[in-house]
C-alpha cells in the first residue's frame, strides 16, 4: 500500500501475470465450484488493489481508501482464496463430500463479501466518520472467521461418522487419509484462522475496547496470528500435497511433527508475548494517565 509507484506497477503486472496463468490453467480443467469462486475471487483480488493506487491529500479519505485495501484485500479476497485452497485439500486428503465443502464455501463468499464490506467500518473509528460505523464494523468483522472453521468441523464430522461406520461394517479401506502432514496443518490453518482473525481480532475490535489498544501491540499480535494462522499455514499444506506428487499416502515423520511442533509453538509464543507488551502499552501508555482523549494523544 505505501509502496512507490514503480513497486505499485510492479505488483499490478505480476498479478496479472499470475491471473492469466490460472485462468488459462483453469479453463483446461473441469468447471466446478471450487473453480468458479477461485476465478471470481482472483479478480477482485487484481481489482481491489487498484483502490490504494490514487493519491489525495486528504488524510481521512486517503485513510478509508488504504482501509479498503487492507480489509478486502486480505479480509476477503485472501480468506476467499484459502477457502478454496482448504476445500481441494480436505476433497484430496480424506475425500470430503464436495457438496458440503461447496456449500460452505459459497456461504463463506456471501459472507465475507456482504459483512466484509460492513466489516470495514472497525477501520473507521478514528479518521472522521460517522459513529454508527464504530458498532456495525466490530459486529460483521468479527462473523469473517466463521465459515472457514464451520466447513472444516462439519466435513471432518461426517468424514469421521463415515469412516466409523465403515470401520463397524468391516471394510479395510475405512481410513482414507492420505497426506497426514497436510492434513495436521490444514488442521491449524482452521483454528489458527479463527483464532488469529477471529479471537484476537474481536477483543481489540471493538470501539469500546480501541479506543484504548489502537496502535499498540495488541494489533502486532493480532496480525502475526490471523496472517500465519490463515496463510501459511495453508501454504505449508499445500507444499506437503506437493511433495506427495504421485505416492499413494504421505506419512508423518519424526522430523515432520516435531517442524509442525516447532514452528507452532513460536508463532503461539510470538502471540502470547505480543499480547502482554500491548497490555502493557495500554496500561501504562494510556490507562494511567485516565484514557482521556489527552491521554490517547
Amino acid at each position: 500500500i505505501e509502496a512507490p509507484r514503480w513497486a505499485d506497477i510492479g505488483i499490478v503486472v505480476v498479478v496479472l501475470i499470475f491471473l492469466a496463468n490460472v485462468y488459462l490453467t483453469a479453463i483446461k480443467g473441469e468447471r466446478t465450484g471450487i473453480v468458479t469462486v477461485l476465478m471470481a475471487d482472483l479478480l477482485a483480488l487484481a481489482g481491489l488493489y487498484l483502490a490504494g493506487m490514487f493519491y489525495t491529500n486528504n488524510i481521512s479519505i486517503d485513510q478509508y481508501w488504504w482501509w479498503w485495501v487492507i480489509h478486502l484485500w486480505v479480509e476477503a479476497t485472501w480468506e476467499v482464496f484459502v477457502g478454496c485452497l482448504l476445500s481441494y485439500g480436505l476433497i484430496k486428503i480424506i475425500g470430503a463430500r464436495r457438496e458440503v465443502v461447496e456449500m460452505w464455501l459459497w456461504i463463506e463468499v456471501s459472507m465475507l463479501f456482504g459483512s466484509g464490506i460492513l466489516g470495514l467500518g472497525h477501520h473507521y473509528f478514528w479518521i472522521g466518520t460517522p459513529e454508527y460505523w464504530w458498532e456495525i464494523g466490530a459486529l460483521f468483522s468479527a462473523l469473517e472467521p466463521v465459515p472457514l472453521i464451520a466447513m472444516f468441523v462439519h466435513v471432518v464430522y461426517d468424514w469421521g461418522k463415515e469412516t466409523g461406520i465403515k470401520e463397524g461394517e468391516g471394510h479395510s479401506d475405512a481410513k482414507v487419509m492420505n497426506n497426514s502432514p497436510a492434513f495436521a496443518w490444514f488442521v491449524t490453518n482452521a483454528f489458527g484462522n479463527f483464532l488469529g482473525a477471529g479471537v484476537w481480532g474481536f477483543f481489540h475490535t471493538l470501539p469500546q475496547m480501541n479506543i484504548y489498544t489502537h496502535g499498540t501491540q495488541f494489533t502486532s499480535a493480532h496480525g502475526h496470528l490471523a496472517f500465519f494462522g490463515a496463510f501459511a499455514m495453508a501454504m505449508i499444506a499445500m507444499f506437503y500435497m506437493g511433495v506427495q506428487g504421485n505416492k499413494k499416502e504421505l506419512k508423518m515423520t519424526s522430523l515432520t511433527k516435531w517442524g509442525f511442533a516447532l514452528i507452532t509453538m513460536g508463532v503461539v509464543g510470538m502471540t502470547v508475548a505480543l499480547t502482554i507488551a500491548g497490555y502493557g502499552q495500554v496500561m501504562i501508555e494510556r490507562a494511567q494517565f485516565g484514557a482521556t482523549w489527552e491521554a490517547y494523544f
